[in-house]
């Protein structure tokens, strides 16, 4: 492929936004007004369309044939067919410009915007400067940055998108428009991945489709990413396991098993249940991050199972084998196990052996 999935398939208008229809709805209604801000923070984990949206926006804040559609609950939308949203959508508008905080951290780039933004724009009614990872700039770029925002041109608007705000000073938040993106539901992000899968002619079973929303972990992007993964199938009936196997998912029943060894009190076993998992050359990161998840799911079901089953995201079989583990364990014990293996994910960064925090959180949880 030409493209990454996730930019091929990136929305082009409002209406395709996966899972921030709040967020949307207030800026169609702000865009409808003519009372768009100077300033905007785009809020959220990795993956949920922040730098889509801060596109969108940039894109529809200079649309000259901005329009709303007056059926249902449609509301104002770019054209996409005039010349301004096609340099949009073809990333070549010079008066959009993009910086990455997380690899630009220095006064340098944040003073040349300062240079930039003095004139005003070339053929569009903005100029749009979205700065992603902001959190990633430093005090002096802060400070630089600062002086721009308190005194901003009125042809200049700021998107500014992180995933850390605490790092942000207040200084800066203060001055913006705030936005907080969600998380996507695994039947929203399975949603988009079964148009894309159709679009791209991908022969994928449900199940695996399945799995690889669950992959992304509440991230579209990480999601469609791991669905490009498979393109290389062609157009071979793509199953279950072979999904597993491309994206190292290791299945629930995995976990089940690896908790049931816990509460048996098979300490060997669990150690070398760790020790099979780095041998078949699986990322002992990922298991950590995704056995929390498990746990998270037994514990929901151990205080309220009607909850559990109604958002699992799980099949039958895998819902019937958390809601039996779950009457096992006690409250008190997965939330043990919970706080135990969360250190020990936290630990796998600093460890020389990457299994060992695993191993020492098996240790600890039995008393030893």
């Amino acid at each position: 492929m030409d493209l990454a999935l996730y930019r091929k398939y990136r929305p082009k208008t409002f209406g395709e936004v996966v899972g921030q229809e709040h967020i949307v709805k207030s800026l169609q209604g702000a865009l409808e007004l003519g009372k768009s801000s100077h300033a905007y923070l785009f809020i959220g984990p990795r993956g949920t369309g922040k730098t889509t949206m801060a596109r969108l926006l940039a894109k529809a804040l200079n649309c000259p044939d901005l329009h709303s559609k007056m059926n249902g609950d449609e509301r104002i939308e770019p054209c996409n067919t005039c010349f301004i949203c096609q340099e949009f959508n073809d990333g070549r508008n010079l008066d959009l410009t993009e910086i990455d905080a997380a690899s630009n951290r220095g006064i340098d780039e944040i003073r040349n915007l300062r240079e930039s933004v003095r004139f005003g724009p070339t053929h569009s009614k903005f100029k749009v400067y979205i700065i992603d990872e902001v959190h990633g700039l430093t005090k002096d770029a802060f400070n630089a940055l600062l002086k721009t925002l308190e005194e901003p041109p009125s042809h200049a608007i700021f998107i500014l998108a992180s995933t850390e705000p605490q790092k942000i000073p207040e200084t800066i938040s203060s001055r913006t428009q705030q936005f907080y993106f969600r998380n996507l539901t695994q039947g929203q992000i399975l949603e988009k991945l079964n148009k894309v899968a159709k679009a791209e002619k991908l022969n994928i079973d449900n199940d695996g489709l399945r799995i690889v929303a669950l992959s992304g972990h509440g991230s579209l992007r990480d999601a469609e990413s791991n669905l490009a993964k498979l393109i290389s199938f062609g157009n071979k009936k793509i199953v279950l396991s072979e999904v597993e196997e491309m994206l190292g998912f290791i299945p629930l029943k995995s976990f089940y098993d690896f908790t049931g060894l816990l509460i048996l009190g098979k300490r060997e076993e669990a150690v070398n249940f760790i020790n099979s998992l780095y041998e078949e050359g699986l990322d002992l990161e990922e298991f950590s991050k995704s056995y929390i998840d498990y746990l998270r799911r037994l514990l929901i079901s151990n205080l309220n199972p009607a909850t559990f089953v109604s958002f699992a995201g799980y099949n039958q079989e895998e819902v019937r084998l958390v809601s039996s583990q779950a009457k096992v364990l006690t409250k008190d014990q997965i939330v043990r196990l919970v706080k135990i293996f969360m250190r020990a994910k936290e630990e796998m960064r600093i460890s020389p052996i990457q299994q060992l925090p695993l191993e020492l959180a098996v240790i600890e949880y039995f008393g030893e």
